[in-house]
């Protein structure tokens, strides 16, 4: 029974975001949708590190420039298509994390911490200094679009279906990791890292493995985000992007996929629901994140287990005769 309706959510979940772009209002909203797209891809990367290892990263958004500038680069400058682009943006993301990976995934703590955050910084400074190949702080402009025997989804409503096709796929890779061996170890590691050493599982590797996976994820959304725009900047790689994509995270629910949704979800959608509050409403986004985090530290996901625990214990409580009254069986008639 629970299969089954978890197949009919799935179906249900599908045909919604199949037929999202005929429902939205404007360009500006379908905008919306695409970019939600491309922020999910970054907080599923996430999730690996942060949801399923337990290690807090800054260094996704440094892996999202790389990703950006390196499919930008070579559709703009050197004349290759997207999909060469893209599979150059995911496969460099994936080299850095491995060779930033070996000092940085030895700290603990704040020390690592500190280390990721530095990674994104030093990849917007190169962003913006090395001129001659990133063109410095203007940018590069005129991305073209991703093309399909002779058609070219340079429209939002095409692209959405591009973006969707790359989310799709990053679900069912995350959920596939999470169910494995590989997930179960990660899940180990972020209980106790001394403990799953004692068990045998190879944490360094498995932290690595999570580390890389996390940094393809943000090279295949920098690829998209380029298209998108058809323009990136060093501006777009500041460290608010590792703010969103964090928050988002935690919002949601680390450690689920769900949560993952979610939380991206609201986070990027919420500043455009208070923008009728004009100045006001950086002010109230920043005091409703701080109030949703104090009192959700697990997340909306959190409160949806917590549900569904209390209604399981509710039905699992034996029922009691009422106090004061005694069954009695031995009675006879008339007595």
């Amino acid at each position: 029974m629970n299969r089954n309706m978890n197949r009919a959510l799935i179906g249900l979940s599908l045909a919604v975001a199949l037929l999202l772009p005929f429902t939205l209002a404007s360009g500006y909203h379908l905008r919306l949708a695409n970019l939600v797209g491309i922020y999910l891809l970054l907080v599923l990367g996430l999730n690996f590190v942060l949801g399923y290892t337990g290690l807090l990263s800054f260094a996704q958004v440094g892996f999202f420039a790389i990703g950006a500038y390196t499919s930008a680069i070579l559709t703009t400058d050197y004349g290759f298509g997207f999909w060469v682009g893209l599979c150059a943006a995911a496969g460099a993301a994936g080299l850095a994390s491995v060779i930033i990976g070996e000092p940085v995934l030895k700290l603990r703590g704040h020390y690592f911490v500190f280390a990721t955050f530095v990674l994104g910084e030093i990849a917007r400074l190169v962003a913006m200094n090395w001129d001659d190949v990133t063109h410095g702080a203007s940018g590069l402009s005129g991305i073209p679009a991703p093309t399909i025997g002779g058609f070219s989804f340079d429209t939002d409503l095409s692209f959405y279906y591009i973006v969707l096709a790359f989310v799709l796929a990053g679900i069912f890779v995350s959920a596939r990791i999470e169910k494995s061996k590989i997930g179960r170890a990660l899940f180990a590691i972020r209980e106790s890292e001394i403990a799953a050493e004692a068990m045998g599982i190879r944490t360094r590797q498995a932290k690595q493995l999570a580390f890389t996976l996390s940094a393809v994820f943000a090279g295949v959304a920098g690829a998209l985000y380029g298209p998108l725009n058809t323009v990136i900047s060093p501006d777009v790689f500041s460290f608010d992007v590792s703010v969103i994509v964090l928050v988002s995270l935690l919002l949601g629910g680390t450690g689920t996929i769900p949560g993952a949704i979610i939380g991206t979800i609201l986070i990027t959608l919420l500043p455009e629901w208070l923008r009728f509050l004009n100045e006001y409403y950086m002010m109230i986004y920043g005091a409703g994140i701080v109030l949703l985090m104090g009192f959700l530290p697990k997340g909306m996901m959190g409160v949806l287990e917590n549900i569904r625990l209390g209604k399981a214990k509710k039905r699992a409580r034996p029922r009691l005769d009422p106090p004061g009254e005694t069954r009695r069986t031995d009675r006879q008639p008339g007595a």
